[in-house]
């Protein structure tokens, strides 16, 4: 007859068995904890990609968003080390250069002041520089050496208009002002900070540049972000496009991190984007 109730003692090697794999668990969280706030964070991944558009020859753009930067630490001289090696035309900034938790534009101005290109660094408003707006805000761009667009456009080449507007979640875009001025039938690219603003431009700008999201920040393998702030769904990283219409959205991953300094399964991201003449992929194809 048996006992209800009554146990059946371990023995001292499932007792040693247990113990080793709690170990192995404390330890891996360990490292994924390790990993996710001293290595990945600093892992700065150049994104070399390619996009076909009415322009007469090939125009590199060098992207960077998301900086939240608190000067020039190990990733920002990992940034400007690769900027240096690609040797891009343009560099544009899609917003939240300012950092969190004590940033400054001061920090900010000191990261801008070492970015360099033939023609020119141009920057957008992020939700950071709305929350903390800097005063004499285009004279403070011009002094770091950069240019701000907000809500206006330039002809950055003769075939290309850039364009840029304010964040659309947090500011007041205006796209008719970005492409006041614009030749009609001109590549245009703009740039804003939150990615879902491409639903209402695409059909009228051919490459929008966006930012945000930071890729997710912590993405669980094989699995959707665990958050994303308003203004980005359902564009997390990469190439995008609108049915029905030619526009593409690239969304880049950004360079700092917000929240929690760390970032997991989504590393920091230099994207360096060729428009190459459409006539000549074609030939090549």
């Amino acid at each position: 007859m048996r006992t209800i109730g009554s146990g059946v003692r371990a023995t001292p090697a499932q007792h040693s068995r247990k113990r080793i794999i709690i170990a192995f668990v404390l330890a891996a969280l360990v490292a994924l904890v390790a990993y996710s706030l001293w290595i990945e964070p600093f892992r700065v991944e150049t994104v070399h990609t390619s996009v076909e558009g009415n322009v007469t020859s090939p125009l590199k753009i060098a992207q960077l968003s998301d900086l939240h930067t608190h000067g020039m630490g190990a990733r920002e001289k990992r940034v400007v080390d690769i900027l240096d090696d690609e040797k891009p035309d343009v560099i544009v900034i899609t917003g939240d250069s300012l950092g969190g938790y004590g940033g400054t534009f001061g920090m900010v101005q000191e990261v801008f002041q070492q970015l360099h290109a033939p023609l020119g660094v141009w920057v957008v408003r992020g939700n950071y520089e709305n929350w903390k707006p800097q005063q004499h805000e285009h004279s403070f761009y011009a002094n770091a050496g950069v240019h701000l667009l907000l809500n206006s456009g330039t002809l950055l080449r003769n075939d290309v208009w850039l364009a840029g507007v304010d964040d659309p979640y947090t500011g007041k875009a205006s796209l008719e002002g970005a492409l006041t001025g614009a030749p009609p039938g001109i590549y245009t690219i703009l740039l804003f900070h939150s990615p879902a603003y491409f639903d209402r431009v695409a059909g009228k700008i051919d490459l929008c540049l966006a930012g945000r999201t930071h890729g997710g920040q912590v993405r669980p393998p094989f699995l959707p972000p665990l958050f994303l702030p308003k203004g980005c769904w359902p564009y997390v990283e990469g190439w995008y496009s609108a049915k029905g219409t030619n526009s593409k959205l690239y969304v880049n991953r950004g360079i700092g991190w917000s929240g929690l300094p760390l970032r997991f399964n989504s590393r920091p991201e230099v994207t360096i984007i060729t428009v190459e003449p459409a006539a000549k992929t074609a030939r090549a194809n």
